[in-house]
Parts: C-alpha cells; sequence; structure tokens
C-alpha cells in the first residue's frame, strides 16, 4: 500500500510540474490582445503595428494572413523573416511583440501602456515615470483578471534578476500593482528604486512604442 501511495504522489507531481510547465510555455505564446510590432526595410507599406487576430494570426497588407499558433513571442523576428521570405527577396525584418499592461499606484505616471515583451520589468516603471520614493517594492503584485499572478518577495526578486516581461509570462492586460508603504521607509525606497534604475533600460524604444496601440 505504502508503494501504491508513494507511486500516486510521484504521479500527481509529475502532472502538476507538466501543467505548470505547459501554462508557462502557454503565457510565452502569441494571444489575442498582443501586438506585433514590424518593420521592413524599405517597405514602408509592411511597415506598422498588427493587432494578433483569433488564431492566433496578424494580418499583413499584400501579404494576407499569418499564423501564430505555437510561435514563441521571442521567436517573432525569425519566424517573420522566414514567412515573409516566401513573397519577398532577401527582405530585412525587425520585429518585436507588444503587450499591453496597466501600471497602477505608486508610480509617477500610471497608465496603461504597450510594452516589449523582451524588456526586464525594470524598464516597464521606467516607461511609467519610475516609481515614487512612496514605493513598497515589498507589497508589488501582479493582478490577472482579479487573480494574483506574482507578489511579494517573489516579484521583487524577479525585478532585482532582470526578468523580462516574457519571462514572468505577462498577458495583455495585467495589472502591476505598487502599493503605498505607510511607514515611508525612505532610505529603504530609495535603494530600491537606485537598484532597479540600474538595470540597463530600452527608454528611447519604449517612449516611441508606448503609443503603439
Amino acid at each position: 500500500m505504502k508503494n501504491i501511495a508513494r507511486l500516486a504522489h510521484c504521479l500527481l507531481a509529475t502532472m502538476a510540474f507538466a501543467s505548470a510547465a505547459a501554462a508557462q510555455e502557454s503565457s510565452r505564446q502569441f494571444s489575442v490582445g498582443d501586438r506585433v510590432l514590424l518593420e521592413v526595410q524599405g517597405d514602408t507599406a509592411l511597415s506598422d503595428t498588427f493587432p494578433v487576430q483569433p488564431g492566433p494570426s496578424i494580418n499583413i497588407p499584400m501579404i494576407g494572413v499569418i499564423p501564430l499558433a505555437g510561435v514563441r513571442r521571442s521567436e517573432v523576428e525569425p519566424y517573420l523573416t522566414d514567412r515573409l521570405g516566401r513573397y519577398l527577396k532577401n527582405p530585412i525584418i525587425h520585429a518585436r511583440a507588444l503587450v499591453r499592461i496597466s501600471i497602477e499606484g505608486e508610480v509617477e505616471k500610471p497608465g496603461s501602456y504597450a510594452v516589449p515583451t523582451d524588456v526586464v520589468l525594470g524598464d516597464v516603471f521606467m516607461a511609467a515615470g519610475g516609481l515614487t520614493r512612496d514605493a513598497k517594492m515589498s507589497g508589488l503584485k501582479i493582478d490577472r483578471a482579479g487573480q494574483q499572478v506574482m507578489e511579494g518577495d517573489k516579484l521583487q526578486y524577479a525585478v532585482a534578476q532582470g526578468r523580462t516581461v516574457d519571462e514572468l509570462g505577462l498577458r495583455a492586460g495585467d495589472r502591476i500593482m505598487v502599493p503605498k508603504d505607510p511607514h515611508h521607509d525612505t532610505e529603504s525606497n530609495v535603494r530600491t528604486i537606485a537598484a532597479i534604475i540600474t538595470i540597463p533600460i530600452g527608454i528611447f524604444t519604449l517612449g516611441r512604442l508606448t503609443g503603439a496601440f
């Protein structure tokens, strides 16, 4: 009986791990609500920001529907280079996946931002003007349709480690919530903010993309 119980426990653990891995993989793929920023060198007609439609797919003028099922957001550039290469001769293509997320609470400019999925979370805060001195990083959380995806020390550690939007599996409509520290430990907050802004950032790129939707 003990062996059967042990086997059942291992089976359940394996299934749980497989389910978590599948969910993580799914979150890194395209879904409706994402966008693709496409630049085809020398062809302004094909250079634009395209919404991801059901399928998922994007519809490019003069090219047609390009399926994105099974394509990771991080692999969109080589994938589109290959697909468009069937219609164009030696195209030079730049492409990035964008996701719109809300940043609320103790940031200088709360709001909704379109951000590339390959930027670190610290960049997302900087797109919103950076954290205020009252920000409580230990209370940081990500909300998805009323459910907490990640919060507290785990999320703070992810920020410090320079995890990207894609690595965190953020999706369109997610909300990053930065609470206020009622105790206002200014010295601690300044150290945390300083640590975040030392992460290499692409402010120029983010500035161009925040209005892309």
